[in-house]
């Protein structure tokens, strides 16, 4: 399945139905009076979180999206049915923006949640509403108000708990898929990962984090070189950030440091608050060096770096050291979920609006 990770669609709410002009006609009942009734509402677009969904495919091609008008009143005091809404199934993390306004109109953060992003318009009154003492034979009607159009933009950002960062092959997709359940294509040669990951990493009974997976960043992805900047908008919810780094590269003319030196450049072009983030080192491959070189290699990197942060070496491959790495984040994570808990004025996003 085509990942998809942002769209432009336009949804119509349906126009409310107009009001009905008429008078009761019965035999022996010369002045019955009115009973023209009011026209029904039309239908509403609605957007539902459904964490079946990891991707924005279903609006690639399904760009336009319209809801049913109201019907009309009737006579015999019969008001017009009002008609269905609409309900568009998105994955979680979506942002759903006015494209014509940039105005951000809410995100899904929880399965379940819904969103109203059109409203259907109110029916118009029959001759019915208009009754009064002075005012017995109403001639009076009102159309149905018109539901709201707007052109929206989706942008799909990944839940995830932990990021990976790094330049192709540093070993990102052998490291998600040694430590989780995701299971993404691996390969001798750069830009395998042409899409995000997720993948749950379980840390013990009930101790779990989702980590994502972005393809690998190099030289001038903040300016649209590469695929790495396409997806680092999934990198932004996260709470802690990876920096994974080939500690024994193939080649031996590619100098990891200035590897490391390019992805944090490239990060912080793109966001300082991304850049900002609390970031580890993980020194990975540590199964290409002999064990007795393995510290002296790793002091080296982390000097030339001036690396302030943590550091772990370990190996996806033969998983050497890699029970540690998870033990570590799931430490973190769960210290910054209490913190957040005990912030009272501390919100993640901001939560959509439900029904009105």
């Amino acid at each position: 399945m085509k990942f998809v990770d942002e769209v432009v669609i336009d949804v119509i709410a349906g126009n409310g139905g107009a009001g009905c002009v008429s008078f009761r006609r019965e035999k022996f009942v010369p002045f019955g009076g009115p009973d023209g009734g009011d026209g029904g509402r039309g239908g509403s677009v609605w957007a539902l979180a459904d964490r079946n969904l990891n991707t924005l495919v279903d609006f690639r091609y399904a760009r336009r999206h319209a809801a049913r008008n109201g019907q009309a009143g009737r006579g015999a005091d019969q008001c017009g049915a009002a008609a269905a809404d609409i309900v568009l199934r998105m994955p979680i993390g979506t942002i759903v923006t006015d494209a014509e306004t940039d105005e951000r109109i809410g995100e899904l953060l929880n399965d379940g949640q819904r969103m109203l992003l059109a409203k259907g318009g109110d029916g118009g009154f029959g001759n019915l509403h208009f009754k009064s003492s002075t005012n017995r034979a109403p001639r009076q009607k009102t159309p149905g108000w018109p539901g709201e159009r707007r052109r929206l933009r989706l942008e799909l950002r990944v839940l995830a708990d932990v990021g990976l960062l790094g330049q192709p092959n540093a070993g990102k997709s052998s490291l998600i898929a040694a430590i989780s359940n995701a299971r993404p294509r691996i390969a001798a040669y750069p830009f395998t990962t042409l899409h995000p990951h997720l993948g749950v990493v379980r840390a013990g009974p009930e101790q779990s984090f989702v980590v994502a997976d972005i393809p690998g960043l190099i030289e001038g992805a903040a300016e649209g070189s590469g695929l790495g900047h396409q997806f680092l908008r999934h990198l932004q919810r996260t709470r802690l950030l990876l920096h994974l780094v080939d500690i024994a590269p193939i080649d031996g003319s590619v100098d990891a440091v200035a590897q490391a030196r390019t992805v944090i450049r490239e990060l912080k072009k793109y966001d300082r608050s991304l850049y900002e983030k609390p970031r580890w080192l993980v020194l990975n491959k540590i199964d290409m060096v002999p064990p007795g070189e393995r510290q002296a290699r790793a002091n080296q990197i982390v000097r030339r770096l001036r690396w302030k942060g943590p550091v772990f070496l370990v190996s996806a491959l033969t998983r050497e050291g890699l029970d540690e790495l998870v033990r570590a984040i799931y430490a973190q994570v769960s210290e910054e979920k209490c913190a957040r808990r005990r912030s009272p004025d501390s919100r993640f996003t901001r939560v959509a609006t439900a029904e009105s």
